[in-house]
């Protein structure tokens, strides 16, 4: 029973905590604490660097003291001082010893030192590797959210309230241009409007009658039956004018 009780437990919690894991948001963590590990290990490499330092520092002081007490002993043996040839020599030794240890501790502290900065070396490169990755995968992620999203938003233009709100609003406008051509219709096509298509008709036989009168009177055009009407001649003292508006409304009566 216990154990299908919390088998129950981790399938609830399980769920909801994969429902609420996004994978960009744990890539880019991932990259953050790579990144930050990165200035610890240069301290560390710092460190190991720096007591191979020190032990190169001290095996030229080793060597440089060797080198001095080598210097007194030969002096106190041509001096004839043997107990102080021997003094020297007994440091000597010694320094010769520390040296060798010395010596050893650099050669052991280089090749750490060395394994280090490769190992830090290669530590950067995995990262940056990893970034590409994660950026990549990040990428990849946001296209297929895009994708989810647009998928969601053709549903429901095909099964959804937009797909009716579309069709409502189609409807509507469809039904404000037919009763607005309606009522063009009903403008244009009553008697009032055929009377004033008439009289327009009526004014441009007229000036065109007008018109033609000019022409004969002018010679441009033979002259017509008698059932054309003459346009008026006004004499002047001078010469022939042409027509004012009184004589023009006249010559149109």
């Amino acid at each position: 029973m216990w154990n299908r009780l919390k088998r129950l437990f981790r399938s609830i919690f399980g769920g909801i905590i994969e429902k609420a894991e996004d994978p960009e948001l744990i890539l880019q963590q991932t990259i953050r604490d790579m990144r930050e590990k990165v200035p610890q290990m240069q301290n560390n490499v710092v460190q190991v660097m720096a007591t191979e330092k020190l032990l190169q520092k001290e095996v030229t002081t080793l060597e440089r003291e060797i080198k001095d007490y080598d210097a007194k002993v030969k002096a106190s043996i041509t001096q004839g001082r043997d107990d102080i040839a021997r003094t020297y020599i007994t440091a000597l030794q010694e320094k010769q010893i520390a040296l060798d240890r010395s010596r050893a501790q650099l050669e052991t502290s280089h090749a750490a030192s060395e394994q280090a900065k490769k190992f830090l070396d290669n530590y950067i490169l995995q990262v940056k590797k990893r970034t590409n990755e994660a950026q990549q995968l990040v990428n990849e992620a946001r296209a297929a959210k895009m994708q989810e999203q647009l998928s969601q938003t053709m549903a429901s233009f095909q099964i959804g309230d937009d797909a009716g709100t579309f069709q409502e609003m189609r409807e509507r406008i469809q039904r404000r241009a037919a009763s607005a051509e309606a009522r063009m219709d009903l403008s244009t096509g009553g008697v009032e409007s055929q009377i004033q298509d008439i009289e327009r008709e009526s004014l441009n036989i007229q000036v065109e009658d007008t018109l033609t009168a000019y022409k004969q009177q002018m010679g441009l055009v033979p002259a017509a039956s008698e059932s054309t009407p003459a346009p008026p001649r006004i004499e002047s003292e001078t010469a022939e004018k042409s027509l004012g508006p009184s004589d023009r409304a006249k010559a149109l009566e």
